[in-house]
């Protein structure tokens, strides 16, 4: 990596960072030496980027300071772009409007070379949504994720017994094949975990419900990991 490429990708690291972060994290995440850091922290300084701290205390980027958007790499465009597909052929209908407007606005602005590299992406992800009562359903939890409302449905399960649920959803997790909703169950006081394909039924009612450290999707994730 030469000096412009590696200042870009410093650049990068402090405007992911709320907090102060020392020249020996910045120097680990990019494997380079500290004072390689320092230098470059020095450069971006002396060129007006408002980068404020020192050496032993840490670096923190203005949040309110103008700089120019991020260029990507070929392989970044790439990544994108399959993920947009991704999205667009596997998730719900919003999701992949907004997949497709993402992908058209981020196309708008790459140079040529690159919009050529993509015409050329050698990973095939079909791209084309299918309506389907599972893609209804992901939309209509995944709203009442974001407003934090109580759902009902019946549930098959796959022994084949179907009952009805009450739970609290707090996201959706896509394994490569299914979308999984994960959800705090009323009735067991504990996670439980449903197959959105398995759902009919659904409906969103006006109780709302509050998330904690103790319930959320990062804290099942986190659980899940630590059994798995």
């Amino acid at each position: 990596m030469n000096k412009s490429e590696r200042l870009f990708a410093l650049l990068t690291l402090l405007r992911a960072r709320r907090y102060a972060v020392t020249a020996r994290v910045l120097s680990e995440a990019m494997d380079v030496s500290e004072r390689t850091i320092y230098r470059d922290i020095q450069s971006l300084q002396l060129s007006g980027v408002p980068i404020t701290g020192e050496a032993g205390i840490g670096y923190l980027l203005d949040k309110r300071a103008h700089l120019p958007p991020l260029m990507f790499t070929e392989e970044e465009t790439m990544a994108l772009e399959v993920g947009m597909k991704m999205v667009r052929a596997w998730s719900d209908k919003g999701l992949a409007k907004a997949g497709q407007s993402a992908s058209a606005k981020i196309q708008s602005v790459l140079p040529d070379h690159l919009k050529r590299q993509l015409d050329q992406i050698p990973v095939l992800v079909p791209d084309f949504h299918i309506e389907s009562d599972f893609a209804a359903a992901s939309e209509t939890i995944r709203n009442a994720v974001s407003s934090h409302q109580i759902i009902y449905f019946d549930y098959l399960s796959g022994e084949g017994v179907a009952t009805k649920r009450c739970v609290q959803p707090l996201g959706q997790v896509f394994w490569g094949k299914v979308w999984t909703l994960v959800a705090w169950c009323e009735l067991r006081d504990d996670y439980r975990s449903f197959r959105v394909d398995r759902i009919s039924g659904l409906v969103v009612t006006d109780r709302k419900f509050e998330l904690s450290d103790e319930k959320s999707l990062r804290h099942y994730l986190q659980r899940y990991r630590t059994f798995s």
